[in-house]
């Protein structure tokens, strides 16, 4: 892969590089960072020619917004492509109001969740503030699924605030406006993904972790609605949380939970194929879906610097042909996979 190579994002004219940035490790996800090694994060990033950057009020409760944007500040504006999330307001919070397992040492706020017109606008000018830019190209509606909120009844009653209590609203006419170029949803379904598809104009989806080495379901009726409509993808958790990187080894983990018997099987066996053929599984995992031809870019995250460079170095190999046909004869991966 070469990272600095551009997609066009579905039919929203952005140009996406290859690998992207994606912000939530910088807002403390599972362990707390400076500020100086988040900023460090982003320049290896921008150095190594990356120029698509997603953040999101959720991540550390606007803590990776004010990050990116401090970062980002030094650079034209329009050098780079940027994403943020709405239907998550960052409201202030006491000492020990509120807290979450996922963000360590975060700022003093709490999600609310809310996707009607009144809250869609309100969150695009508070990450206007946050990131300290004018302008925002993709908007994406963050979350809005039964994984996040609990169950389906409570995720339905969002979906409906957003459809019927003017959140859609709000998001095409700020595309009318030319505030955004383009607004989609970020999730971690398809099929939430596809309902959304289905019910509204949208220009592209952030799928983190549902299109993968390991998971091609969405191939089944997403994608090609994607295809149809030139819905762009950006694809997000191309390590399924972890196990495509750490490969089938103690403790590994498949969707933020240890992996169970069945997942570190396929796992150890993908990787046994890989091995085979002189490639790493993070190595095909990281290159794999961007064979699709609505991938426009895939955004693993990293916390340091380190890690980015890691994720530079292990995007740069080119994978042979071979081993997806093998992967595929082996029953690995799905026979209509877009591959070379």
């Amino acid at each position: 892969m070469d990272v600095t190579r551009r997609r066009t994002l579905g039919r929203t004219g952005l140009e996406l590089t290859q690998l992207g940035f994606g912000g939530a490790p910088i807002g403390n996800l599972f362990r707390a960072l400076t500020d100086a090694e988040a900023h460090a994060t982003v320049q290896a990033a921008w150095d190594a020619g990356v120029r698509y950057f997603d953040t999101a009020p959720l991540y550390g409760f606007g803590l990776s917004e004010r990050r990116v944007g401090d970062a980002l500040r030094a650079f034209p504006r329009d050098s780079y492509v940027l994403s943020t999330k709405v239907g998550c307001l960052d409201l202030p919070a006491a000492p020990g109001e509120y807290s979450h397992p996922n963000w360590k040492d975060p700022l003093p706020f709490k999600p609310v969740y809310d996707y009607t017109y009144d809250g869609v606008m309100r969150s695009f000018e508070a990450s206007l503030n946050r990131i300290g830019t004018y302008r925002i190209d993709l908007l994406y509606v963050h979350d809005i699924d039964p994984v996040t909120h609990g169950s389906p009844a409570t995720a339905d009653k969002h979906v409906a605030d957003l459809f019927e209590g003017g959140g859609y609203k709000a998001l095409v006419s700020l595309r009318d406006q030319r505030a955004i170029a383009g607004f989609g949803g970020g999730l971690n379904l398809w099929e939430t993904c596809q309902r959304l598809a289905e019910r509204g104009d949208f220009d592209a989806f952030l799928l983190a972790g549902r299109y993968t080495l390991l998971e091609q379901e969405a191939l089944e009726t997403f994608l090609p609605l994607c295809q149809s409509r030139t819905i762009g993808i950006v694809l997000g958790g191309p390590y399924n949380s972890g196990i495509l990187a750490t490969g089938a080894v103690p403790g590994a983990t498949w969707n933020y939970a240890p992996a169970p018997p069945a997942i570190m099987d396929k796992v150890a066996r993908i990787e046994d194929v890989c091995r085979s053929h002189g490639v790493t599984l993070a190595q095909a995992a990281l290159n794999f879906p961007l064979h699709h031809p609505q991938v426009a870019t895939v955004i693993p995250g990293a916390a340091t610097a380190d890690e980015m460079i890691r994720n530079l170095a292990t995007a740069a190999v080119d994978v042979p042909p071979v081993l997806w046909a093998r992967l595929k004869a082996e029953g690995l991966m799905r026979d209509d996979a877009p591959t070379p």
